[in-house]
């Protein structure tokens, strides 16, 4: 399953830019219930793909997904860099492990299964994950792209009114609600930024 060398290139330079541009928004959503670097740190990780989108945009799409997954995982600070991490790096290892072409949405399913036994979370405990598996569920009934972008803001704009139950925030307790989980956020921000990038790349 070869990856298409200019889509997952600009796929990355999407993601790298939207973290940039809102680097310091992620940073106060944290800074509210957590360490205040969530931002920096993605930006870090964005930065750190970026420098090798050549190389890796020149290798089968599992191995590239595996490579990002990696690099995240080493360059991300916090939680965020293995979570991130896994998630790519599970999806290329379910893509690799099919005998015949899976579908994305299946493989990206197993994947969100994966982080939530790495971080030991749910949905409901205000992290991520939150805006991860209405986006797969989303994509498997093959919505727009237009539409799965909605489906990731509404959802990480829904963990304000969430009680965290993982992470630094969850020693705040009830403190927590109120806040936009920076983790959901910064999902939902790369989530839109591939989906408009699609949009343009390849319509529905």
């Amino acid at each position: 399953m070869l990856a298409e060398p200019v889509l997952l290139m600009g796929l990355i330079e999407a993601c790298r830019a939207t973290i940039a541009a809102n680097s310091e928004h992620l940073c106060a959503l944290d800074r509210a219930i957590g360490d205040g670097d969530h931002g920096t740190n993605m930006r870090r990780g964005c930065e750190a793909v970026s420098a090798e989108n050549a190389s890796v945009s020149s290798l089968p799409l599992p191995d590239a997904l595996e490579k990002i997954g990696l690099t995240l995982v080493m360059s991300i600070g916090g939680a965020a860099g293995p979570l991130y991490g896994t998630l790519l790096m599970e999806m290329g290892r379910e893509l690799r492990a099919a005998e015949e072409e899976k579908d994305f949405s299946s493989a990206l399913k197993q994947a969100i299964n994966a982080v939530a036994r790495r971080g030991r979370s749910h949905p409901g405990d205000k992290t991520l994950l939150d805006v991860l598996y209405p986006v797969q569920d989303a994509l498997a009934h093959r919505l727009p792209w237009t539409d799965i972008a909605r489906h990731a803001e509404r959802s990480a704009e829904l963990t304000a009114a969430m009680r965290a139950m993982r992470g630094r925030a969850s020693y705040l307790g009830d403190r927590s609600i109120g806040h936009v989980d920076p983790g959901a956020s910064s999902c939902a921000l790369l989530t839109t930024a591939i989906c408009r990038y699609l949009e343009e790349y390849r319509p529905v």
